[in-house]
């Protein structure tokens, strides 16, 4: 069965900088599918073409298998939701949503009809005569995606939808976002550069970097088996060690040198043999802190360091430990009431542990990510 919508070898220059440069993404009926990277990385071009407000370059948009690349806006199933809500400030909620259909020219009791159950579905019933400078900005975002949904697309874009509001309210409308898609089951194309909200609400990611998709895959495959450095250090934050290949042990794992580290235990699920050089991804959480030396198995990696700093953030305590000419980073959730406990603090001797299969090899790796390691949370 052929995918719903599928962006082909599509490439869009502005003058002499490539936006988009041969991406193809293939998005099936009913996903939530987001677009995430950095600003500058494509994905709103890519969006905008899908739209209609772009033409690309070079390649074809295909939606239901037909080539909608050329179509005029008003001309494609298709609706976007910005971030700047694009309300009319003079019209009440319930005309806002109701505009596409009488520009559409539909039925009178079609309308009413339609317009209620939009202003059921998004809980705004109550605000229908209210003009969009009286209600919050998350009921205004409500309006823009009811007003969006109305007219029945076959995609919803979503360029930042929530990029305006404030943190909780952003995890607020995650929830009931993700409760009206359910309802409606149409296609949600969704644009962010928040990795949270990417991996909360979409059924499949595709990182974007430099014009380019990086990786294609659901949240946990994407977050727990990188493909490249620069995926890695964008969704979430990762320790980077760099290794040489040993002598295979039993079973897919090997035995690795890491300059200025020593020797650990890697899991060889990549085609590699002794002597070559590799790049590891290590999540912080992977890793257990402890000022004794724990007991390590034969696929366990144990190391001595010593806390450089701590971050406490309430249900978790981040520690940047020095191991030898290597600085990881590690994170312990809290478990228990740490009152109780005395955990490791600056300055103390530590043992870091962690299992092989803990560790993810690379396939692409490239330094200028390194920059991306372990920073503290902004939030």
């Amino acid at each position: 069965m052929p995918p719903l919508l599928r962006f082909e070898n599509v490439t869009k220059r502005f003058g002499s900088f490539t936006a988009v440069d041969a991406v193809t993404i293939e998005i099936e009926k009913g996903e939530v599918f987001s677009l995430l990277g950095p600003s500058g990385c494509g994905k709103t071009t890519l969006l905008r073409m899908c739209a209609g407000f772009e033409t690309p370059d070079a390649g074809r948009i295909l939606l239901e298998g037909r080539d909608i690349t050329g179509l005029p806006p008003d001309e494609r199933p298709v609706n976007t939701v910005f971030q700047s809500y694009a309300l009319f400030p003079h019209l009440s909620i319930r005309d806002n949503i109701a505009f596409g259909l009488r520009i559409a020219k539909r039925p009178k009791n079609e309308i009413r009809n339609q317009v209620d159950r939009m202003l059921d579905l998004v809980d705004l019933t109550p605000h229908a005569d209210k003009k969009p400078a009286q209600v919050s900005g998350g009921q205004k975002q409500r309006v823009a995606i009811a007003r969006a949904l109305v007219n029945k697309p076959r995609v919803l874009l979503l360029d930042e939808p929530l990029a305006a509001l404030d943190l909780k309210l952003r995890q607020r409308l995650l929830v009931e976002l993700d409760a009206i898609h359910d309802e409606v089951g149409i296609t949600f194309i969704y644009v962010t550069h928040d990795q949270g909200e990417a991996m909360s609400i979409s059924d499949r990611i595709a990182v974007m970097h430099c014009g380019k998709v990086e990786q294609i895959g659901r949240p946990a495959e994407i977050y727990e088996a990188p493909r490249t450095s620069f995926v890695a250090a964008f969704i979430g934050d990762t320790n980077f060690l760099d290794a040489t290949v040993g002598m295979p042990l039993e079973g897919e794992f090997s035995r690795a040198c890491v300059d200025g580290l020593g020797e650990i235990v890697i899991d060889r699920d990549k085609p590699v043999h002794p002597g070559d050089l590799v790049h590891l991804s290590l999540r912080p959480e992977k890793i257990l802190v402890s000022r004794e030396q724990p007991s390590a198995g034969p696929l366990d990696n144990a190391v001595q360091g010593i806390v450089e700093d701590v971050i406490y953030f309430g249900a978790r305590t981040r520690y940047w430990v020095r191991c030898g000419e290597w600085r990881l980073c590690a994170e312990i959730q809290h478990r228990k009431f740490l009152l109780d406990e005395q955990p490791p603090v600056w300055g103390d001797k530590v043992w870091i542990r962690w299992h092989a299969n803990d560790g993810y090899l690379l396939e692409q790796y490239h330094s200028e990510d390194e920059t991306l390691l372990t920073l503290p949370d902004e939030d």
